[in-house]
């Protein structure tokens, strides 16, 4: 027995997704297969992904909200964090991003830090690019625009910190990039259900592979 739990933004969130998104489907996913044999491992999932949230919002509430969810005795605790995309926007009014990169750099080093002195399991979840066209400025917030190069460059920031942190990451927008990935954007931003499948299975099978699951 263990436990997930998913700390993330709206695409974690699983926003436009009929099936309730990435991180639902890795709750089915467990529940699927215990039904079928009740001898197989289960792990419960919780989503405590919140639209909008930068790495700051998160990490106002990160600490407060693991601690309410760990359990003693012998079920671990396995933390995925799925955050940093909305650090990335440009915000016009500011003429700046929403979170500097200094900062989200910080911020991800933080969630290691407090995450550590309660699992030995931590897995960052890369970033997904977007269709600018489409979001330059966001139809829903025009004081923002997302834009793939500072995307990309906000998803190394937290690569880099996984690296030298020895915590496992998981490479979404490069994988992304050399296919056709618009087919699977609901609004130029967030995932539809086909992304949020593709994201699931690259999940999924990472946490096999590495045996983390």
């Amino acid at each position: 027995m263990a436990r997930i739990c998913v700390f993330g933004d709206s695409i974690a969130h699983g926003a436009w997704d009929k099936q309730g998104g990435w991180v639902q489907r890795l709750n089915r996913f467990f529940v699927e297969k215990y039904l079928s044999n009740p001898s197989n491992f289960y792990c419960s999932v919780y989503n405590l992904s919140i639209s909008g949230n930068t790495t700051e919002d998160l990490l106002e509430r990160f600490e407060f909200e693991i601690k309410q969810r760990l359990r003693e005795g012998k079920e671990e605790t396995i933390m995925i964090f799925a955050i940093g995309a909305n650090d990335s926007d440009f915000v016009h009014s500011k003429n700046t991003f929403w979170v500097q990169s200094e900062r989200t750099k910080e911020n991800i080093k933080k969630f290691i830090e407090i995450a550590r002195k309660l699992s030995l399991k931590i897995v960052f979840v890369g970033l997904t690019p977007v269709e600018e066209i489409k979001v330059n400025p966001m139809p829903w917030d025009t004081d923002k625009s997302p834009k793939n190069k500072n995307i990309q460059e906000y998803d190394q920031i937290i690569k880099s910190v996984c690296e030298e942190s020895d915590v496992h990451f998981i490479e979404i927008f490069e994988n992304w990039i050399k296919m056709d990935y618009k087919k699977l954007l609901e609004d130029g931003v967030h995932p539809n259900s086909e992304g949020h499948q593709k994201i699931f299975e690259i999940v999924k099978n990472f946490l096999v592979e590495k045996k983390i699951i």
